[in-house]
């Protein structure tokens, strides 16, 4: 009997649509080195197929994504510094997208500037996946996938994130047992470590649940309700200005509003709830007040 359901298990497997399992995202991926001199980098041109495959070809959960489930996403790598023939400096310029339900467009979710990668890379070089170890290239590659992930699952369903932010901190852990460049978690800096301290952070957890109820009950919904979108949009937001007051340095509700203030500027623009939301923006954001100013005309 067990033969049989072992057999029928296989045959089950087999006959699934290659592709139906893994391969969450569409991503693609640039590299830049020309601010490199003194040598013939080109071998680097072929670090765009490399990590392309290994981003979209790897199966990075257990569900299923069919093909106009994965997840959108561009990764630009420039070059800035050769310390080496094979030793790099480098900075990551990252976004992922979802789609926005009964529309034909897309929100950006995340959006990434990391300016501090050092790496070698040669011509040939392997992009081995090894969890379980720290590389200094394929474990930012696996950190960010499971970052991108994380921020996705939780527009969908709250706290819904939570598996995939957590093997995002065990990758930063790693990183920093091993004293390697950009993951130092230091209170208020811009690092990968800091970033998915504050995720996980209990403090954050009104910011996280923002993600799904912006996403899901604004923006999915906006169509149908604008006016009622707009209202529910005002709520949300003054709800976090009691976070920017308990924690200053912030640098995760500044990711968020760096990767969000011109959506939200265009969502309430010329609106009613315009006037109500400008106060709470401008005192979690200065940074953008100009824009919040503009969605006032």
């Amino acid at each position: 009997m067990k033969k049989f359901f072992l057999a029928f298990g296989l045959l089950f497997l087999l006959e699934i649509p290659q592709g139906a399992l893994g391969q969450e995202f569409n991503c693609t991926v640039t590299v830049n080195y020309q601010s490199l001199a003194g040598s013939d980098y080109s071998f680097l041109q072929e670090m765009k197929e490399r990590a392309a495959e290994y981003v979209n070809k790897r199966q990075w959960t257990e569900d299923r994504f069919e093909e106009e489930e994965r997840i959108d996403c561009t990764m630009s790598i420039v070059f800035t510094e050769a310390i080496s023939l094979t030793r790099f400096r480098a900075k990551l310029i990252l976004a992922s997208r979802r789609p926005i339900y009964g529309t034909a467009q897309q929100t950006t979710v995340l959006q990434i500037n990391d300016e501090d990668l050092q790496f070698e890379y040669s011509q040939g070089t392997p992009l081995t996946y090894d969890p379980d170890r720290y590389h200094p290239l394929t474990s930012i590659l696996n950190f960010y996938a499971h970052l991108m992930l994380g921020f996705d699952y939780d527009t969908f369903d709250s706290q819904g994130g939570q598996t995939h932010f957590e093997a995002a901190r065990r990758i930063a852990e790693m990183a920093q047992s091993s004293s390697a460049v950009g993951w130092a978690s230091l209170g208020g800096d811009q690092s990968r470590g800091e970033l998915i301290a504050q995720v996980m952070d209990p403090r954050f957890r009104p910011l996280r649940s923002f993600y799904f109820d912006y996403h899901f009950g604004v923006l999915d919904h906006f169509v149908k309700d604008p006016d009622d979108a707009r209202t529910k949009l005002v709520t949300l937001v003054q709800g976090l200005v009691s976070l920017r007051e308990e924690v200053s340095r912030a640098y995760y509700l500044d990711q968020f509003f760096s990767t969000k203030y011109l959506e939200l500027a265009n969502v309430l623009r010329s609106s009613p709830q315009a006037t109500q939301a400008f106060d709470a923006l401008s005192k979690m954001d200065p940074a953008h007040l100009s824009d919040y100013s503009y969605m006032m005309q």
